[in-house]
């Protein structure tokens, strides 16, 4: 008797034990997590296929940027001109070429006066006349030599000015920032030099006016002493 009733005890026990386990929560199931290695690659392979699409855009935008600056850099306009100082100086040499004394440089006005006084000169001249073409011939050569010592001034003048464009321009070359600029400061460095053979070629006209007017007179003054000579002889046959 006593053992049957230790027997249903316990099975009343187990039984209760059982329910219990039934009845509580599954908390031992819920925290279990279940991994998917197929579901996971392909969410990395997503990620990073996205990384990767936006490094392309960025570096497509800085590839265009870096355009953008080279052209803006290539059409950038030269800061420095040495335009007006040119012209300046052009001006110049014509304003003393223009200020020619006593002969200047057109045909015509050459013409006439070799014709006057440069030219051959007639046996029935009175010495007044010869004197007069002499003087007339001296004041001539004297301006001309006059005319090329002040050409020859102004020219020197100029160099200073001439060497310091150079020097801006050649720097301003060097450190151009695109194909314009550089364009634009060698187009300058052309003129600049353009501007100095002018000079030159100027400054070559007035010496060789000088040195003509100098052979004229000194051959017209030839013609005069002949001509002074044959009156001379031919008023002492008489």
């Amino acid at each position: 008797m006593t053992l049957s009733r230790r027997r249903l005890a316990a099975a009343l026990l187990a039984a209760q034990a059982a329910a219990s386990l039934m009845l509580a929560p599954p908390l031992a199931q819920a925290r279990i997590v279940v991994f998917d290695p197929t579901n996971y690659v392909q969410n990395v392979l997503t990620a990073a296929r996205a990384l990767q699409s936006i490094n392309n855009q960025i570096s497509s935008l800085q590839n265009e940027a870096q355009m953008l600056l080279g052209q803006a850099k290539t059409l950038a306009s030269l800061p420095y001109s040495t335009l007006a100082t040119l012209q300046a100086q052009v001006d110049r040499t014509r304003q003393l070429l223009g200020e020619a004394q006593a002969l200047a440089y057109d045909v015509a006005s050459i013409q006439k006066a070799f014709t006057t006084n440069f030219g051959a000169v007639s046996l029935s001249a009175s010495d007044a006349d010869l004197t007069a073409r002499a003087d007339a011939r001296w004041t001539t050569a004297m301006a001309g030599f006059q005319d090329a010592l002040k050409l020859q001034a102004g020219v020197v003048e100029g160099l200073g000015a001439s060497r310091d464009q150079l020097t801006t321009l050649v720097g301003a070359s060097q450190g151009a920032v695109g194909g314009l600029q550089a364009a634009q400061a060698g187009n300058q460095l052309l003129a600049l030099q353009s501007q100095m053979l002018a000079d030159l070629i100027a400054l070559a006209a007035a010496q060789g006016r000088a040195q003509a007017l100098e052979a004229a007179d000194k051959a017209a003054a030839r013609a005069d002493a002949k001509a002074r000579f044959a009156k001379f002889m031919g008023s002492g046959s008489q």
